[in-house]
Parts: structure tokens; C-alpha cells; sequence
């Protein structure tokens, strides 16, 4: 067991619900003999309600060239400080990073306490592809830098997670619309792990729509699908092997074959090879595959069930 000297610890707190504080990081904030928080006043009622006293020292974007000096003069004595934020992981969209590399730099070790993570929490309850993610944090505020920012991720194949303000939320949704099109799925992830926690699943354009009818409270994660990428050749013809793998992939996500037939289609840019049609009995085949080594009845309600859903869509 590790004890508090002469060390940066990055503690993380939690993002909500104060439950999630691990053990480890109640010890450790005990412990130390500061505590550089982003909020003093925020951090102190956390502090207060598990009954810990500590030394408070702010530490935000706008004092990093005073504070940082100053903490490496208390570590170099000796002293252990817990760096934390408002809500979450230290040094995630937040200036951590410059004082972890300052420390690094000084020869001071650098302990990591783990614990929430707003983007992983909602990342593993989004339904989108865990397997290969990128994080984002915030976009840029200003509307030029932020489109041209997601036009270079319009074609990124991993799941992309984005941190917005409720006040920038329905303009960062209509760029991400115009960038990567508006049946782009969307996991709009908010007040994670407090009492009012909402999850909400679909396409950009219906994300828009319901905007309308709910307008953004409390702090938002974005989490929005990989593009699906089959340029692999000269001549822009994937193969049927590439298609079924990316048909699975989207099947995976809890898309209908419809829907799944329907957003490759759209990818492919009107291919006449990879209709829609044909990707629909693509994705046929490969059920009645799957279905060899499944129940039948199971196979057989399925069948039905995509069969109207393509009928009307």
C-alpha cells in the first residue's frame, strides 16, 4: 500500500453520484497535504461530506503559471499533493496534463487513483462500438474552426466522444449533421450517473427533432457512430467479404437489416453494384446462415419482422 509523500496523486472524484468515489481515493485525499482542486468551493463540499479535512489549493486554466511553480516547491520538499477536478478524471479536458509533465519533468512521481470517467461511462452504455473509440472533449466554440475540425473526422471509422454545454448543443448537432449527414447515429448521454441520467439513441437528424420538444439541460456527452468506410480498392468495389463484414457490424449495433441495408447504401454513394436492395438480401443470406445454428422459430419471426420493416421503409 502506497503511502502519500512526496508525490502528484490525480485522483479521480465522482461525476454525479457521490457513491462512486472509490476507497482508494478517500484514503489517499486523507492523506496528502494539499489538495489543488479546479473549484475550492466545489471540491470542499465534497471534501465536507466525507468528513475530510484537508489543505485547499485552487488550481484552474487561468492560474496554471503561478500554481504550478508553487506546487512543485511543496513537492520538492516533501510534501504529497492530490490534484482533482470538478467531476471526473483530473488531466481530461481540464489543464492536469501541464502540471503532470512539469512534475515528470522535475523528477516527481505521478500516481494515478482511478475512477469515473464521464466518456467511458457513457460509451459503455451508448450501443455504439466499444471495440475502437476516439475522445474529442469539447469542440472548438467558434463555428468555423469547429466544422472544419469535423470534417476531418467526417470519415473517422471509430466511435467518436465529444463533451457540449446544453447552451452549444443544437448548433454542434446541426454541424455535425452537415459533416457526417444527418442519418449519422447519436447517443446523446446526460447528467450521467445523477438522478435525472437520460439516454438518448438515433439519427442526427431525429436528434434535431427532438430537441425541439426537450431543450438541453445539464451537461451532454456525445458519442456518434464510426463512419463505415469500404474505399479499399482503385475502383471503390469492396468486396462481398468487406460488405458482409460491415453489414454485421452494423447489425451488431442493434440496426434492423433495413435500417442496415439503408445507412450502407448511403455510404456507398449509389453504387450500382451495392444497391440497397442487394444489401438487404445480403444481409438475408447471412441470417439464414446464422439461423443453421440457432432455433428455427427464432430465424422465422425475424425474417418477418425486417421483411415489413423494409417493405415500408
Amino acid at each position: 500500500m502506497e503511502h502519500a509523500t512526496a508525490r502528484l496523486y490525480l485522483v479521480a472524484t465522482p461525476i454525479g453520484n457521490r457513491e462512486d468515489i472509490t476507497l482508494r481515493a478517500l484514503r489517499i485525499l486523507k492523506e496528502v497535504d494539499w489538495v489543488a482542486a479546479e473549484d475550492t468551493r466545489h471540491s470542499g463540499q465534497l471534501l465536507k461530506h466525507f468528513q475530510i479535512s484537508a489543505r485547499l489549493i485552487s488550481y484552474h486554466e487561468h492560474n496554471v503559471a503561478q500554481r504550478i511553480p508553487e506546487l512543485l516547491g511543496y513537492l520538492s520538499v516533501g510534501q504529497s499533493v492530490a490534484l482533482i477536478s470538478d467531476a471526473g478524471t483530473p488531466a481530461i479536458s481540464d489543464p492536469g496534463e501541464e502540471l503532470v509533465r512539469a512534475c515528470l519533468q522535475a523528477g516527481i512521481p505521478v500516481v494515478p487513483i482511478p475512477g469515473p470517467v464521464a466518456a467511458i461511462t457513457a460509451l459503455i452504455a451508448s450501443g455504439l462500438s466499444t471495440r475502437r473509440f476516439v475522445f474529442e472533449g469539447f469542440l472548438p466554440s467558434k463555428t468555423r474552426q469547429r466544422q472544419a475540425h469535423l470534417r476531418q473526422l467526417a470519415q473517422e471509422p471509430r466511435t467518436l466522444i465529444f463533451y457540449e454545454a446544453p447552451h452549444r448543443l443544437r448548433q454542434t448537432l446541426q454541424d455535425l449533421s452537415a459533416c457526417f449527414g444527418p442519418e449519422r447515429q447519436v447517443v446523446l448521454a446526460r447528467e450521467l450517473t445523477k438522478l435525472h441520467e437520460t439516454f438518448w439513441r438515433g439519427s442526427l437528424a431525429a436528434a434535431l427533432e427532438h430537441l425541439n420538444t426537450q431543450p438541453p439541460r445539464g451537461e451532454f456527452t456525445l458519442l456518434i457512430e464510426g463512419a463505415v468506410n469500404l474505399d479499399h480498392d482503385p475502383e471503390n468495389s469492396p468486396s462481398e467479404t468487406e460488405i458482409r463484414q460491415e453489414l454485421a457490424q452494423l447489425l451488431a449495433q442493434g440496426l434492423s437489416r433495413s435500417s442496415a441495408s439503408r445507412q450502407l447504401a448511403q455510404h456507398l454513394q449509389g453504387s450500382p453494384i451495392w444497391t440497397r436492395r442487394r444489401l438487404y438480401d445480403l444481409s438475408l443470406e447471412m441470417n439464414a446462415a446464422d439461423a443453421e445454428h440457432s432455433e428455427p422459430c427464432f430465424s422465422e419471426i425475424d425474417s418477418e419482422s425486417d421483411d415489413a420493416d423494409f417493405a415500408g421503409g
